[in-house]
């Protein structure tokens, strides 16, 4: 049994889509301390797979947002083990772009990544789970940037507002064999932070307006999916788990000086 009470996916099946870096590699560790079998995909192999203690995931070459890609993906997940359990719909992203000089090509590829390609992973993972007797559970990473504005980001916005609309759908049509859900953080803390946030000082500006005082990390993310696609989250579906530490402390406040910071 893994590291996590409650929480033992020894003989399960796991597929991260993007688990090579940042928040689908912690994820993908989590999944293995608690006795997963971990697959993740990516366009290029990594230098190093996530691990933890002896347990490796194991890395399956993948462009989701190609079809002929993600066909063989599922075929090799079929062939090799048989069944998929959990999938993590977590590849995705955006470049910073301002929306009124990004291309239409930019925007399209925007939410083709982080709306149509999960969908399609989505299509192929809900086959096979309609095919087992204990089904599955797909888990769509989604974004606080779905709920509220994104400057700099807004096709990437409008992509994760999608994906929500798109969980309570599946939900509805996939019932009851496989359960859909989003986990949704705020600002995470990743080796990419100063892209967004600048320079140390900056990532520490930012953390300080959330009311938990910092910003997520990838392991706050990753055990809220090992929570959500387990039995203890058995009538969870077509829902959103949202972490964001609070959310993040409106700027009225500090210019009116209701409350002390």
């Amino acid at each position: 049994m893994g590291q996590h009470a409650g929480l033992d996916y020894s003989g399960k099946v796991v597929l991260v889509t993007g688990g090579t870096k940042g928040i689908g590699a912690g994820i993908a560790s989590e999944f293995l301390a608690a006795g997963a079998k971990v697959i993740v995909c990516a366009r290029h192999a990594p230098l190093q797979v996530p691990t933890h203690g002896n347990n490796s995931a194991a890395f399956m070459p993948a462009d989701v947002r190609d079809s002929d890609s993600l066909q063989a993906l599922f075929d090799a997940i079929h062939h090799e083990y048989g069944r998929l359990d959990v999938l993590v719909n977590n590849a995705g992203g955006s470049p910073r772009a301002p929306a009124a000089e990004a291309s239409p090509r930019f925007h399209e590829s925007i939410i083709r990544l982080n709306l149509i390609a999960p969908f399609n992973v989505a299509q192929h993972a809900n086959r096979l789970m309609q095919g087992q007797a204990e089904g599955g559970c797909i888990v769509f990473i989604g974004s606080i940037s779905a709920l509220r504005s994104s400057p700099g980001t807004a096709a990437y916005g409008a992509a994760k507002a999608g994906v929500l609309a798109l969980v309570q759908s599946l939900a509805v049509e996939w019932a009851p064999k496989v359960r859909v859900v989003a986990v949704s953080p705020g600002l995470v803390l990743t080796e990419q932070a100063h892209l967004h946030y600048g320079t140390d000082a900056g990532i520490a500006a930012v953390s300080a307006g959330i009311p938990a005082g910092r910003m997520a990390v990838a392991q706050d993310i990753a055990n809220a999916c090992l929570y959500i696609a387990s039995p203890l989250a058995a009538y969870a579906s077509g829902c959103n788990l949202l972490l964001h530490g609070g959310g993040e402390r409106p700027a009225f406040l500090d210019a009116a000086e209701v409350l002390p910071t």
